[in-house]
């Protein structure tokens, strides 16, 4: 019998924790435990959450952190694997956590995220992305991928992933504080520990966000400034090149389907992401100069 739980990070999730917890509850593979750990939300995310049988911890609002609030709801589980999701992914199937523990045969895995697949309301460049950086073949990395894939070696999502605990734990658990990236992070003390990483294309979840401009930006400008302030336990692990293809790739296709305006809004989307990237190294090395 697989021992697991899964913990839900929350802010304002009334409109949709409920089926979310009615979906997971309906899962081949029955979980422990449903925990919700909420950031003081205005509506009844709580309550809701509650009523639907789901177990819940509140935290003040300033004091949530990416990677500080998701190590203390799984220091307040005890399954053998806890799983992370956020408000807005649904899973597509009621296999979803019966496919993505199932890479767990292998006892070296100590994290393994699944596969987002944009939802219906998603812009066209948007679902390219998520077909782009979530394919159709899973994988398994190794601290010797590093010098194949660099950054993408440290792969990794809590929109819907999965850790075992015994890892976690010989690993010392998230970094806090941790702003963004805490599930790259924590890739990567796997992959350096000598653990592996998987990607479980099979475990599906409808994710995706229509950003604004300033979103966007504000988005790539704190991972700019995770990726400079943690480069050394990233193993120096460039990230370069990888955004190139990503949009070479998008713009392509998009050229092909004809699809004028939806480029125009990559375009920006594309300044967005830049101008954001820029932003954070400057904002990274005005701090490094401070110190």
């Amino acid at each position: 019998m697989v021992s697991a739980s899964i913990i839900i990070p929350t802010l304002n999730a009334g409109g949709t924790i409920g089926p979310l917890i009615d979906q997971l509850k309906k899962q081949t593979i029955q979980l422990e435990k449903i925990l919700i750990i909420d950031s003081s939300s205005d509506d009844e995310t709580v309550a809701i959450a509650q009523k639907h049988g789901a177990s819940t911890i509140v935290i003040d609002r300033n004091n949530f952190d990416h990677g500080g609030t998701r190590n203390q709801a799984f220091l307040a589980t005890i399954s053998e694997f806890v799983l992370f999701m956020t408000q807005d992914a649904v899973p597509v199937d009621q296999n979803y956590v019966e496919n993505i523990l199932e890479v767990f045969k292998n006892r070296n895995v100590a994290l393994a995220s699944g596969r987002q697949i944009a939802k219906k309301d998603a812009q066209r460049y948007e679902q390219l992305v998520r077909e782009f950086n979530y394919g159709p073949n899973s994988f398994v990395r190794t601290k010797n991928d590093i010098p194949q894939f660099g950054i993408k070696t440290f792969f990794a999502s809590d929109v819907c992933s999965a850790y075992r605990r015994s890892a976690y734990l010989s690993c010392g658990g998230f970094s806090y504080p941790c702003n963004t990236n805490e599930d790259m992070l924590m890739a990567a003390k796997f992959i350096l520990s000598g653990f592996s990483v998987a990607y479980v294309a099979n475990a599906k979840v409808f994710h995706s966000h229509n950003l604004s401009f300033f979103q966007q930006f504000r988005r790539n400008r704190e991972i700019s400034l995770f990726l400079v302030q943690h480069a050394t336990e990233l193993a120096g692990a460039s990230e370069y090149g990888e955004g190139r293809r990503l949009a070479i790739h998008i713009f392509k296709t998009l050229i092909k389907e004809r699809r004028f305006t939806e480029i125009c809004g990559f375009f920006v989307d594309c300044i967005a992401r830049i101008l954001g990237n820029f932003a954070g190294k400057f904002l990274a090395s005005v701090r490094l100069t401070r110190n």
